[in-house]
């Protein structure tokens, strides 16, 4: 069973969309957000790719692999660049730029940090790791490794952000009999 840095943004916002995204059910292809995001993502900073690396991350946590994969690290200074559209997830993009240093941490990678780029916004947010944050994130590695091995999917946890949600379909339709 692996763990990614997906995972971890997807159980701070909504454990249903972590639990279905991890077995399988993906809706992000549908989403117009989604869509305008990975768009931003890609043309917001045409320059960033010939600066920084983008690297793949792996390490074991007690039986568990976890994965990343950062799209832009500035490895002389030691910084992940994480690009947003905007902040109404901003804890998940937190954990999510949180997870990837202690991915960089379990792989001897001490002292990075990450920046959060909302172009749009014309807004950035640094990014550290404290002790706290890690226990943190082990203890969640724990949690979505028990939510997705559920058989049953977690019940919608009907908030605001699901009206925006690529899965919101899949969970408030209502059968006519």
């Amino acid at each position: 069973m692996k763990v990614n840095a997906t995972l971890i943004n997807l159980y701070t916002v909504c454990p249903r969309e972590c639990w279905l995204h991890a077995n399988g059910i993906n809706m992000e292809h549908t989403s117009e957000i989604v869509y305008d995001g990975k768009l931003l993502h890609e043309t917001s900073y045409p320059q960033r790719a010939d600066k920084y690396s983008e690297i793949e991350l792996s390490a074991e946590l007690n039986g568990t692999v976890l994965t990343g994969k950062i799209d832009f690290y500035d490895a002389k200074e030691k910084v992940i660049h994480e690009t947003k559209r905007g902040k109404s997830v901003e804890e998940a993009h937190n954990w999510q730029v949180k997870f990837y240093i202690w991915l960089l941490e379990l792989n001897g990678v001490e002292g990075a940090s990450g920046k959060i780029e909302y172009p749009r916004l014309r807004k950035t947010s640094e990014v550290l790791l404290s002790e706290t944050d890690r226990d943190f994130l082990a203890e969640s590695v724990l949690k979505i490794k028990r939510l997705i091995g559920q058989k049953e999917c977690p019940p919608t946890i009907n908030a605001k952000i699901c009206k925006k949600c690529s899965y919101y379909e899949l969970c408030y339709i209502d059968e006519i009999e």
